[in-house]
């Protein structure tokens, strides 16, 4: 039987959208969701009989339930599913718009773990099946503008490392995706932000703000390829918990855990005075 993987957040020109055109050219059965179902509907036409397309919001619990309930009547069930709806809120902390973060929770967050609740029945029943959470590099460290998005990257990491302690002994794969920078529209019309109030910040949050952000087109990241590198990671038997994307990837968490050790060495004497 043909694996069915369900994936999210699938427009044209993203990761999602890489992932999902080479599950199907590797034989894979796909149901293809985005918010529009135009911006998915020209990689579901190239395989009519192994593509779905849904559409999907995943801040809307309804449109869930619809969409795990198509997947299985086409398919009969969904062996994989790629949390990677999701998108860039930027704000200093104190210009924030509760509105807004709230949002970003509900769609990079809760809306995973909404998906992962609505799949997790029957992949417990067959004791098989794989969870992949789409993160970043921004959840190992992050700057001005970009707390609250980080924030909501860490969190899905974190319940993600709880979810694999529980399904791993039940044969269930989790796996945390972390990406670098890939040429997508993350850094243009999939960004958001709070409007700039606050003039303390224009050399620090504001440069990062939407409005001021430029999408060079020359990350080094291919989204193409990352569906591949997906399929090969998790048809291994020993698949990590967390892989990162992109050579940028590797450097940029490299140094940021090189430098959060050197910070504990330089302070654990202090640390270790709070013992009895």
């Amino acid at each position: 039987m043909k694996k069915t993987w369900l994936i999210t957040g699938c427009s044209e020109g993203g990761i999602g959208a890489g992932i999902a055109k080479a599950v199907l050219a590797r034989g894979y059965n796909a149901v293809v969701t985005a918010r529009r179902l135009e911006s998915v509907q020209g990689i579901v036409e190239k395989y009519p009989d192994r593509a779905l397309g849904v559409t999907l919001d995943v801040t809307d619990p309804a449109g869930i339930e619809a969409a795990v309930s198509a997947a299985n009547q086409r398919f009969g069930r969904i062996d994989v599913l790629v949390n990677n709806a999701g998108y860039c809120y930027r704000s200093s902390v104190e210009e924030a718009d509760w509105v807004g973060v709230n949002q970003m929770y509900e769609t990079n967050l809760f809306g995973a773990v909404r998906l992962i609740q609505a799949v997790l029945p029957q992949m417990r029943a067959r004791h098989e099946g794989a969870i992949v959470n789409i993160s970043s590099i921004g959840a190992v460290h992050t700057g001005a503008a970009s707390g609250y998005y980080a924030s909501t990257k860490a969190a899905l990491e974190l319940v993600s490392e709880g979810l694999a302690a529980e399904l791993t002994p039940l044969g269930i794969k989790v796996l945390i995706v972390e990406p670098g920078a890939f040429r997508t529209h993350f850094y243009d019309s999939s960004l958001k932000g709070a409007a700039m109030t606050i003039h303390d910040y224009k050399d620090t949050a504001w440069r990062r703000f939407p409005e001021n952000a430029v999408n060079q087109g020359n990350q080094p990241g291919d989204p193409d390829k990352a569906g591949d590198v997906l399929i090969d990671v998790l048809e291994r038997e020993n698949t990590p918990l967390r892989l990162l994307l992109g050579s940028d990837a590797v450097k940029a968490v490299r140094m940021a855990l090189e430098k959060r050790l050197e910070e504990l060495e330089a302070w654990a004497e202090v640390s270790a005075r709070t013992d009895f």
